[in-house]
């Protein structure tokens, strides 16, 4: 997409109605910002509009950013279409129920990325990976992470069982498993990692489909209830990795 393209004040209005959930979904559009972010998901997605101080008043570009300092790069991509089909479950998959905050989705999707997660499974209330905050935290990961979305999560897990019965399905809980013994880590190249919601946890229905129970021990005398879902994510899949790396 050229720089010269003739921004309008239509397109201006598109693009800001982009913030909302329910205008992505109808459009099949998300934004992303900053050079580098952009320049990172142009190689896996159709751009279509690419907006920069050269085609766009600051103002307007200001008014379009979801940053407190604009960096004046604003780009529209169309999203994918991913089906579950595509999942390899002789690989690691991240199971996301009820991811609520923007930055630990993208902190999420960056791990993953950097782990070399292919596929990502949200369930349907976790946070929409194509919104700006999301977008902009990710930075990038989302050309090379797969997100899909689950009307029901239980239902997936359940049709997951029925065709990989002995798929093992680890579940990170305040009374499961200690992460570094031996005989908590089943299999070490493929299976569900779950990871639940920021207050609650992982929901009950989705709790009696683990098969694996997890749990990263504190070192500290100070009693801090949990870990933050993302950076817990980054020390699971860490863990994973080396383990898998073991002779």
């Amino acid at each position: 997409m050229s720089e010269i393209e003739n921004i309008s004040k239509a397109v201006i209005k598109r693009i800001a109605g982009l913030k909302q959930k329910k205008n992505r979904d109808e459009t099949g559009l998300f934004v992303a910002e900053g050079e580098k972010c952009i320049n990172e998901l142009k190689e896996a997605f159709p751009i279509v509009h690419y907006l920069t101080p050269d085609n766009t008043p600051m103002r307007d570009l200001e008014r379009l950013s979801s940053l407190r300092t604009p960096q004046g790069f604003i780009a529209v991509f169309k999203q994918p279409l991913y089906h579950l089909q595509q999942i390899d479950y002789k690989q690691l998959i991240v199971v996301l129920d009820g991811i609520q905050d923007p930055g630990n989705m993208g902190t999420i999707l960056r791990t993953c990325d950097w782990f070399g997660i292919q596929d990502v499974v949200c369930s349907a209330q976790t946070v929409d990976c194509f919104s700006q905050k999301v977008v902009q935290a990710s930075m990038g990961a989302l050309a090379h992470v797969r997100v899909h979305y689950v009307p029901a999560l239980t239902e997936y897990l359940n049709n997951v069982r029925l065709s990989h019965p002995d798929l093992p399905f680890y579940g990170t809980l305040l009374d499961g498993n200690n992460l570094y013994e031996q005989d908590a880590v089943a299999q070490k190249k493929k299976g569900l990692i779950i990871m639940g919601n920021e207050g609650n946890g992982i929901t009950e229905e989705v709790r009696r489909q683990i098969t694996h129970s997890l749990y990263i021990p504190s070192y500290s005398n100070n009693h801090i209830e949990s870990l933050n879902v993302g950076i817990a994510t980054a020390i699971i899949l860490a863990y994973f990795r080396l383990k898998e790396n073991e002779k």
